[in-house]
């Protein structure tokens, strides 16, 4: 049985859009939502400096460590079940976050909205890919379909200074709830449908194995600032973390209900891709962790007006995936979408990192271009790996798919975070003797960004190799369903 009938009428298939573009807001937004909102919460709930940071990174851990698990699940249930369950969930986490009496309580209910986002975001991604067959159409879905995944970010930084400003830090957390309830139920729209056929065992040391081995890889960056460098720690978590992910490899070669099927990464586009969005997320979650703390620690703007600045980067975001992407999907190949928009950003990243200490014309000359070049670049890359990533995938295979590059993105943030957090603090040490403080602090900022440019230049190179646009040919997506049952 086809996971969504291919009779079914116009109108409900794009109804399929704005409820999978909620889920997607969802699960981006709350990457960044709390960012702002840390201080209030910290004075709040007596957070303390060694665990505050877990507040963000509970979330990132449990997002990306369990959405290959969370993959396999969505298409052992069903993609629809599986969405409504994920919806469900992370309304309830979400709830319990706001309503957090002590730091053990919110850390805890951030990694229970990772777990379910895990589910939630392979499942909405494999609903959009098996809805939209036709080249036109499945352009302009994915392109509203990364304007989302795109603005998302930026949007929860600006949405996390209002609702900090002017409610509570709570309300982060609190917002999601109705957004999340409502999807839930707009989903009796979408067929019900009947989940895939078991054709195996569960593949559970998989599963321990693909989480403990991304954890430990995340957790080891984290702490490479902690421990000042590459300690005997960070080697072990980081070499750990490889060596689990090579036996997880190992595992799925010969597992025969493989949590992740190898053939997903056989495909030369499907790897460019997760690698091009994977680089991307690295660097523009530093970035955006950067501009933070650089609008309102040394321009000395409001919360409101940090995000505000950061609102520019999210509409160019949009005009990136739907006025470009959106259009051109579907009659070009995503090839050169993709390389022009790693191209964009690194420009955009290598003109933020020439940013002063105190300048009046900041704003015109770095931050603005700065944010429209990495907005753009952000909208086009999203859009067109998120449809080269599903492209061509057997119908019992795109859950795995959708989560692989849902991981991608979730991964490369955690790991963006961190590395070049500590890039900029190890920078900023190394001129603190013979610069100002601020002075320091700004030198870190662009040692971090242009580590940030090199690694969307390096992107960009790695595309050139392997996304060839023979192998992703702008007509023919028919070939994901011929003879294929969703």
């Amino acid at each position: 049985m086809r996971e969504l009938s291919t009779h079914a009428g116009q109108a409900t298939r794009w109804w399929v859009l704005p409820l999978v573009a909620a889920a997607q807001l969802l699960v981006v937004l709350d990457g960044t939502i709390v960012n702002i909102a840390l201080p209030s919460a910290h004075a709040d709930l007596g957070l303390g400096d060694e665990t505050r940071h877990w507040v963000i990174s509970a979330y990132l851990l449990a997002f990306g460590g369990l959405l290959l698990i969370g993959g396999r699940v969505s298409g052992a249930i069903g993609h629809r079940r599986a969405f409504v369950v994920g919806l469900l969930g992370f309304a309830g986490a979400s709830f319990i976050g706001g309503l957090a009496w002590s730091p053990a309580v919110l850390i805890g209910a951030r990694a229970l909205q990772g777990v379910f986002a895990a589910l939630l975001a392979p499942a909405a991604l494999s609903l959009l890919s098996v809805s939209f067959s036709d080249p036109a159409e499945r352009g302009r879905a994915f392109g509203v379909f990364a304007a989302v995944g795109a603005t998302g970010s930026a949007i929860g930084l600006v949405l996390g200074g209002l609702l900090t400003e002017f409610a509570s830090w709570r309300w982060c957390l609190y917002v999601n709830v109705p957004i999340a309830l409502l999807a839930a139920a707009g989903a009796v729209l979408i067929p019900r449908v009947a989940p895939l056929p078991r054709t195996g065992r569960v593949d559970v040391l998989g599963a321990a194995l693909s989480a403990a081995g991304l954890a430990a890889i995340v957790v080891g960056v984290s702490q490479i600032e902690a421990h000042a460098g590459l300690s005997p720690t960070v080697i072990a978590l980081l070499a750990g973390g490889i060596v689990l992910l090579a036996l997880f490899i190992r595992v799925e070669r010969s597992a025969s209900n493989p949590l992740l099927p190898l053939s997903v990464l056989a495909s030369r586009a499907r790897a460019g891709s997760f690698i091009a969005v994977a680089l991307m997320f690295l660097a523009m979650f530093g970035f955006y962790l950067f501009m933070s703390y650089y609008t309102q620690s040394e321009l000395g703007y409001s919360p409101v007006q940090a995000g505000m600045v950061l609102l520019i980067h999210a509409i160019a975001a949009l005009a990136g995936s739907m006025l470009i992407a959106g259009r051109l999907l579907g009659r070009v190949s995503p090839t050169p979408l993709i390389l022009s928009g790693l191209l964009s950003a690194a420009a955009g990243l290598f003109i933020a990192r020439w940013i002063e200490v105190d300048s009046a014309h900041v704003l015109t000359f770095y931050l603005v271009p700065a944010m429209v070049l990495t907005g753009i670049g952000m909208g086009l890359v999203i859009a067109s790996t998120a449809s080269t990533a599903t492209h061509g995938v057997r119908g019992h295979e795109i859950g795995a798919a959708s989560a692989t590059f849902n991981a991608s993105q979730q991964l490369g943030a955690a790991i963006g975070v961190a590395l070049l957090n500590t890039v900029a603090v190890m920078a900023a040490r190394a001129h603190t003797a013979d610069a100002s403080s601020a002075e320091a602090t700004i030198n870190g900022y662009s040692t971090a960004l242009t580590v940030g440019t090199g690694s969307l230049l390096a992107a960009a190179a790695i595309a050139g190799l392997l996304l060839r646009a023979s192998h992703i040919a702008a007509t023919d997506d028919h070939e994901v369903r011929r003879g294929e049952g969703y």
